[in-house]
């Protein structure tokens, strides 16, 4: 079985954003970047292009499929 994993903490610091800055940058709570982060919640494909497109990545770069 594959799950989602993201990369999402290490692009955002190294980026320079906060959770609070990111969440504000894409139009959510800093909540919800940090229930993403923490594999808690799987975004829509919406809000992980807005994501990619906050931080000049891409979404592969975000999110990964990965085997249990």
């Amino acid at each position: 079985m594959e799950t989602l994993q993201n990369t999402l903490k290490a692009l955002r610091t190294e980026k320079g954003f906060t959770q609070a800055s990111l969440a504000e940058a894409v139009g959510v709570s800093r909540k919800t970047i940090n229930t993403i982060e923490n594999h808690v919640f799987t975004p829509s494909a919406l809000l992980a292009m807005q994501i990619a497109r906050a931080l000049d990545v891409t979404v592969h770069d975000i999110f990964y499929l990965k085997d249990d």
